[in-house]
């Protein structure tokens, strides 16, 4: 049986790989302005995604430089990287924090970037954005899989600054990705004496790196 945390990594990686079907819809001035513009933000990534990431004649060495260069910018990167450590965060030595900040990164990476070798066409409808506090908009969609499989409910948390977009939180089914992680990491930790170096030790353990 396939794990909750890894059918939303693949359901994840399949939303960011597929065209769009935008659909009208929405209205209210300012907020319909930002949420049309966070629809169109998706839309972008999905477009690069699909010409960039899903080509079958690259190398992975490749596809991973391209999938990190639009981690960085269509995502909050370091923003995503402090929420997902948590108190532990604070708690981390300036070193201990730059060793995360690049071991997450590299996780992002070798776990998302190959997955796009294996797009079989599915389809991702912008259903629409709803505008939370000015700031954030979480943008609705829905996966379509091929054949029988059920469609599955993805939403895009956008936050804008000025005239940027960035994404800052993904949730697959209701299940904000971001926090599924953030326990996860959490719980490495605590596990082991509430010391951050034995996460930073399971990551290395995890792309393969010398402890």
């Amino acid at each position: 049986m396939v794990s909750r945390r890894k059918f939303q990594t693949a359901i994840f990686a399949a939303a960011i790989a597929v065209g769009l079907t935008l659909s009208p819809a929405y209205s209210s001035n300012a907020d319909e302005e930002f949420g049309e513009g966070a629809k169109g933000f998706i839309a972008g990534l999905a477009e690069e995604t699909i010409a960039s990431l899903t080509v079958t004649d690259i190398a992975r060495d490749e596809r991973r430089a391209r999938f990190r260069r639009m981690l960085h910018e269509y995502f909050a990167f370091e923003g995503i990287a402090k929420w997902v450590l948590g108190r532990y965060w604070r708690r981390a030595s300036k070193d201990e924090r730059d060793e995360f900040l690049t071991l997450f990164e590299e996780l992002m990476v070798v776990t998302y970037a190959d997955r796009f070798e294996r797009y079989s066409g599915e389809t991702l409808s912008v259903l629409k954005a709803e505008v939370r506090g000015g700031k954030d908009a979480l943008v609705h969609s829905r996966l379509i899989r091929p054949g029988d499989l059920k469609p599955v409910d993805v939403a895009w948390r956008v936050r804008r600054k000025g005239d940027d977009f960035k994404i800052v939180d993904v949730m697959v089914e209701g299940l904000s990705m971001g926090l599924t992680q953030q326990k996860e990491f959490a719980s490495v930790i605590r596990q082991n004496g509430g010391k951050v170096q034995s996460l930073l030790d399971e990551l290395r353990k995890r792309l393969g790196a010398p402890t």
